[in-house]
């Protein structure tokens, strides 16, 4: 017999969900918001690069940081690397909250001043698929950086050209295995509906997760607690290989 399951969204990855087991139930989590579309290009606008903060997987909430290419604005300070131009970013460059777009502005830093917060670990493409963006283990925030057309008020949205995996310079660390908090990585646990949770402390009824596959087959041994995901477009993997903690 199948039974459904609503489960309330929490602050880990708003996922829909079939749990595969001897029980034969079925979860749902309700989906997030999708991503925002880009604006139209005006001739006389400035083309601005945004940079907008994904924190973990909550893609409702942004926090959003620009240089304008067009020149209404003040120019970047000194300390902003010269490889953001145009919003290329590398592996190794640094940033963090802009004084002058308080509180919710950012910017580039160099990665030895006091204002740097994050370091970028791995660029990924742009997408407007926020769900096919798979950062590694120790991934604490991730970063879209899109290009828009139009006046600085309009800096939530554009066309995204790169995404950045990013780790706090100091202070805790969501994003690692079994923390409790970034993207669901190899490690993390989780409750029977798929939302993560810190191993340390978590609940007799939690898993461990051993993998992220695509098929169930792909699943490693030791494997107990097969998740099967519902279908999700760009999503990197279908099934949360999971077993009891």
């Amino acid at each position: 017999m199948l039974r459904t399951v609503h489960a309330a969204s929490g602050r880990g990855p708003v996922l829909t969900h079939r749990r595969k087991d001897t029980g034969s139930m079925n979860h749902q989590v309700p989906q997030g918001p999708p991503p925002p579309a880009a604006p139209r290009r005006s001739g006389r606008n400035p083309v601005i690069v945004v940079l907008a903060v994904i924190i973990g997987l909550g893609y409702g909430a942004f926090k959003v940081f620009d240089h304008d290419k067009g020149g209404s604005r003040s120019t970047p300070s000194s300390s902003a690397s010269a490889g953001h131009k145009g919003g290329e970013w590398q592996v190794g460059d640094c940033g963090g909250p802009d004084p002058d777009r308080a509180p919710d502005g950012y910017k580039p830093y160099d990665c030895g001043d006091s204002h740097a917060s994050f370091k970028a670990v791995e660029i990924k493409d742009g997408t407007f698929m926020p769900e096919s963006i798979q950062c590694p283990g120790g991934t604490d925030l991730i970063i879209r950086v899109s290009v828009s057309f139009g006046s600085k008020s309009s800096s939530g949205g554009g066309i995204p050209t790169k995404t950045v995996c990013g780790r706090n310079l100091a202070g805790n660390h969501p994003g690692d295995p079994g923390a409790g908090g970034g993207q669901l990585v190899k490690g993390d646990c989780v409750t029977s509906t798929a939302k993560e949770v810190p191993c340390s402390g978590a609940a007799s009824d939690s898993y461990k997760v051993l993998d992220l596959v695509k098929n169930q087959n792909q699943c490693p041994a030791g494997t107990t607690e097969p998740m099967e995901l519902t279908l999700a477009i760009g999503r990197p993997y279908d099934v949360i290989c999971a077993a009891k903690q």
